[in-house]
């Protein structure tokens, strides 16, 4: 059953601006932008595209073992790689320079199965699809063994589907910006394994 969406803001235009972390008015992400969503007329195409290309081409600073923490959107395009909150940075970047209204969502999962009663937060994003007058929500954290993300219009396929059992929770919300927690976050622990101690573990 997918998650009802509460936008923070009611106004579109709140998930379409720039800011010092969604930089995509930056010379590196609007050709980029430009050039993976030349001569597709259909916006949940151009989203599909820039979508899998963050998912895919992205990687994921823990599963590549780097230590530098990334966090704004030209800063993930750049280095090549971020956490799942960073990398929801770049995608929104790239497709609110395409005029894609794009938003935040989080999600309180356990850790490690190996310690149940660690939480953490894990960061996607919800794109507003006017044809479909209603926001989906996408996570390009990146696919491995367990973990497959796709872009699905009529249904949710998200990297973590939530079990209440265990405590996990989807929050409703959806930011025009990233969480201020999220935020702080990375750019108080600059080295992996301190972001990774130091995860906020609720909103």
């Amino acid at each position: 059953m997918t998650l009802p969406l509460i936008p923070e803001s009611n106004h579109l235009n709140d998930y379409l601006a720039p800011s010092a972390v969604i930089d995509w008015q930056h010379p590196t992400i609007l050709p980029l932008a430009k050039s993976l969503t030349q001569g597709i007329a259909s916006v949940p195409e151009q989203v599909r595209v820039a979508y899998e290309w963050v998912r895919d081409r992205i990687s994921h600073t823990y599963d590549i073992g780097e230590s530098h923490v990334t966090c704004t959107a030209s800063e993930v395009l750049h280095q090549g790689h971020g956490f799942c909150f960073a990398k929801a940075h770049l995608l929104a970047a790239l497709l609110r320079s395409c005029g894609i209204p794009t938003g935040f969502c989080y999600q309180r999962l356990v850790f490690d199965d190996a310690q149940p009663d660690r939480f953490t937060l894990h960061g996607l994003n919800a794109v507003y699809l006017a044809e479909h007058n209603r926001w989906v929500r996408l996570d390009a954290r990146g696919n491995k063994p367990g973990v497959q993300a796709e872009f699905c219009t009529n249904r949710e396929q998200l990297a973590f589907p939530i079990r209440p059992h265990c405590g996990e929770v989807d929050y409703p919300t959806l930011y025009p910006q990233p969480h201020p927690k999220i935020i702080t976050a990375l750019q108080t622990h600059p080295t992996a394994p301190s972001l990774i101690a130091h995860l906020p573990a609720t909103l």
